[in-house]
């Protein structure tokens, strides 16, 4: 075989091998597509008079009347899970969460476009706490009868059941949700601050009031809350007291809430528990990883002794979940996923997953390593584990199933879930009552009528096996307090692999585009992903262009520009990136486009089956009044040509 031949034979070699790890790549790490659609199951669970802009259209509004029989208005908050009570411990976690995400994952998540949409999901939250706590001393915990509304099947839209609304005051106290309330308007004050500061301030506002009301009068919520025992029982308030004041000191700066999570870490346990888990129920670890953020940043000062012992702590939970804590484990399924307890494991992977994510970037902003009982593991130990819990509930797993709902060509379709398994009121419109539900619709074999997009699943078992069906709850019910730490854990990776498209069964960007750079350098004509070569200066030049449709004088904005290039067999690659803005004051649907000239292939965009006709995804229909939206395509030559074909 001459020289030639045998480079060609290496070549194609080389490309099938490449295109195949581009083809795996695809199927697990699109976190960002992940991302946008873990975004909707939180409005799907919105309760309230739902916006304009709602893009889960199988909902509409419910729960107007909540609180007013007591005086109350509490329309709003979430939803926790498949039914409808507003439990106030989870919906708390919840938005702590999803605030940290937002504080800590800032830079990915404005660079992928997603913080708005971040910090709207964080007020639907913040907005009903701010309702729910009228006074210094007062609390409502919680909407709904957690019994009667497990006995019946129906959907939001048609609730029969009671709407009670339960209260903590000074009489009937409840540290743990008060002070979870407390750690979560403080973290969501920090997440607005850079965007509206006088919400920002209303909510530290009312985050310090509900610390002295959850340390003034001690108590167990579930005490004073008995209808949430079957439900969300809590373990104890002393984690959720250190976990609100790890917080008001970050969003303060006031010593007295260091100094109290410093004297009282013993007594509360702060410095003494080592933990497993990370939840709804346990923030010990939690407060650990925050605090000791303090200290890699060298501003312990007079408290560095005691933030040493918390550090100590948060070590114990990473090399735990690493393996490395001298035989002080946690249990992983043969598949390598964290299992904590049968019921709706993924929940504590998820939060974990997360939890580490942020650690790896406090040690390594402080240029540290993790210091295990077997031996110390550099910070991206931490991410490779947080990676591979999100790639085991996007589907790298035995079961070859995504546990989230509609990513991946494989996801559960029978979900315990109300709303999803009933047709959608404006499809049904006649009510469907409680025992109606249970025998139309909570026992049918079918797939649901409703895909609930971006829901985590309770999950598989210490096996890895799943049962797709309706009424195994431990396994096929999503919950906020599971869901939750998904965005800021797809955030950080998504960050980390960089944007990936929106077609979730067809591509990864980056890892096709890193495919198409190292063919560029078998070629001879480049030799690292992502260093390019400077092209004319012209390659660069933007060039925007408006298409004013004549029907509505509204104006959808093009700008074309080029982020990447490179050589390969003598021919000159561009990276593509388009921008599709509208401009006008109204939401623009069924965007369908003409892009001639496409020599390459093109992410974010979907085909109609019509010649040089693409759409935007099905999760993207709508492009709201100022929304843009961008994809992505790669070609040598000249740029292709985009234009509007129609719109509604």
């Amino acid at each position: 075989m001459s020289k030639f031949g045998g480079s060609l034979f290496g070549l194609s070699l080389l490309l099938t091998v490449l295109l195949g790890a581009a083809t795996a790549a695809a199927e697990y790490y699109n976190y960002g597509n992940a991302l946008d659609k873990t975004f909707l199951f939180f409005e799907a669970q919105r309760s309230g008079k739902l916006p304009a802009a709602q893009r889960v259209k199988w909902r509409s509004h419910s729960g107007l009347a909540d609180g007013l029989a007591q005086g109350v208005s509490l329309e709003g908050g979430y939803y926790d899970a498949g039914d409808h009570v507003k439990f106030g411990l989870p919906m708390a976690f919840a938005v702590t969460m999803l605030s940290w995400a937002a504080v800590d994952n800032q830079k990915e998540l404005s660079g992928s476009n997603q913080m708005q949409q971040t910090l709207w999901s964080i007020r639907w939250g913040t907005d009903y706490f701010i309702k729910a706590h009228p006074q210094p001393n007062v609390l409502w915990g919680q909407v709904g009868d957690g019994k009667s509304d497990h006995y019946c099947w129906e959907r939001a839209e048609d609730m029969t059941t009671s709407r009670t609304a339960y209260k903590l005051d000074q009489y009937h106290p409840g540290s743990d949700l008060a002070g979870e309330t407390a750690a979560a308007l403080a973290a969501a004050s920090l997440a607005f601050k850079p965007y509206n500061s006088s919400y920002s301030a209303i909510l530290l506002t009312h985050a310090k009031e509900l610390f002295s009301f959850a340390d003034k009068y001690r108590g167990l919520y579930t005490d004073s809350i008995p209808n949430a025992k079957a439900f969300y029982m809590s373990s104890g308030y002393s984690d959720e007291l250190l976990w609100a004041a790890a917080w008001l000191h970050r969003a303060t700066g006031d010593e007295y809430y260091l100094k109290y999570a410093v004297n009282n870490a013993g007594y509360m346990g702060g410095t003494g528990w080592g933990m497993k888990e990370f939840s709804w129920d346990n923030k010990y670890a939690g407060v650990q990883v925050l605090l000791s953020k303090i200290l890699l940043e060298g501003k312990g000062g007079a408290y560095t002794s005691t933030l040493k012992h918390y550090q100590m702590k948060a070590d114990y939970f990473a090399c735990a979940c690493l393996k490395k804590n001298g035989g002080y484990n946690i249990q992983t399924t043969p598949g390598g996923l964290m299992y904590v307890r049968e019921w709706n494991n993924l929940q504590y992977a998820s939060a974990a997953a997360f939890l580490l994510a942020i650690y790896s970037d406090y040690l390594s902003a402080a240029n540290a390593k993790l210091n295990c009982p077997d031996g110390s593991v550099p910070p991206q130990a931490l991410l490779d584990f947080s990676r591979s819990q999100a790639d085991y509930i996007l589907g790298k797993n035995r079961q070859g199933m995504s546990y989230l709902v509609g990513y991946g060509p494989k996801y559960p379709i029978r979900v315990h879930h109300r709303g999803a398994s009933i047709p959608s009121i404006f499809v049904q419109r006649s009510s469907v009552n409680c025992v109606q539900g249970f025998d139309s619709w909570y026992r049918r074999a079918q797939a649901d009528p409703n895909v609930i997009y971006g829901a985590l699943v309770g999950g598989p078992d210490q096996n890895d096996y799943y049962s797709d069906d309706r009424t195994n709850y431990e396994q096929s019910e999503p919950t906020l307090s599971g869901t939750a730490p998904l965005i800021g854990l797809f955030a950080k990776l998504s960050g980390k692999l960089g944007k990936p498209c929106a077609q979730i069964t067809l591509c990864s960007m980056d890892h096709q585009l890193m495919f198409w750079n190292f063919v560029g350098s078998y070629g001879g004509g480049y030799s690292k992903p992502y260093q390019t070569p400077k092209p004319p200066a012209s390659a660069y030049k933007a060039t925007p262009t408006t298409y004013t449709p004549k029907q509505s004088g509204a104006p959808i904005e093009f700008l074309h520009s080029i982020t990447a290039n490179w050589m390969a067999w003598n021919t000159r690659y561009y990276r593509h990136k388009v921008i599709i803005k509208n401009n006008s004051q109204k939401p623009i649907s069924g965007l369908k486009l003409k892009i001639e000239e496409l020599t390459g292939p093109i992410w974010g965009l979907n085909p109609t089956g019509q010649k040089n006709t693409y759409q935007l995804p099905q999760w993207q229909k709508t492009l709201k009044a100022g929304q843009a939206y961008d994809f992505v395509y790669v070609q040598g030559g000249p740029q292709a040509k985009v234009s509007v074909l129609s719109y509604y």
